[in-house]
């Protein structure tokens, strides 16, 4: 299985806000950091908003920040709501699918994966969290930052 740009980058958003959890974040901040699409991760900011991940506060000097602490964010449960489809093959069209062992195999595959996805939260993904800030705000070699 292959994970979508749009869970990559609702990872990533999520990732940078718990980094960045003293404060509230720019989706223009973000991507920059990330060079990702201003209008793109519009989207994914709505829908981690729409789905409780993040809150937003509207106005001249809002932003937005996790909706709850990045412990308590597991993987697996912004996977299940980013990505639409959970089958490794499409097994439906095939002849043999009520008897081959394979959709069971494809099945148990695709258990475990979620099953690890399920046991990280955001936090654990933040492996060293000053070199991250550090490389968010990396500078230019004219020492003008990126950001």
């Amino acid at each position: 299985m292959r994970l979508t740009r749009y869970t990559d980058y609702s990872l990533r958003v999520l990732i940078h806000l718990a980094i960045n959890d003293d404060r509230l974040c720019s989706i223009g901040e973000i991507s920059r950091t990330y060079d990702v699409s201003h209008n793109h991760l519009m989207k994914v900011v709505n829908a981690l908003s729409r789905d409780g991940f993040i809150e937003t506060v509207r106005g001249r000097t809002g932003g937005m920040r996790l909706a709850r602490p990045a412990n308590e964010i597991t993987v697996g449960e912004v996977v299940r709501r980013t990505e639409e489809g959970f089958q490794l093959a499409d097994c439906s069209g095939c002849a043999l699918s009520p008897v081959c062992g394979l959709t069971g195999v494809l099945a148990e595959a695709m258990q475990a994966m979620m099953t690890v996805f399920d046991s990280y939260k955001v936090s654990d993904l933040l492996t060293d969290r000053e070199a991250m800030r550090r490389l968010m705000n990396r500078q230019s070699p004219l020492g003008i930052g990126l950001h």
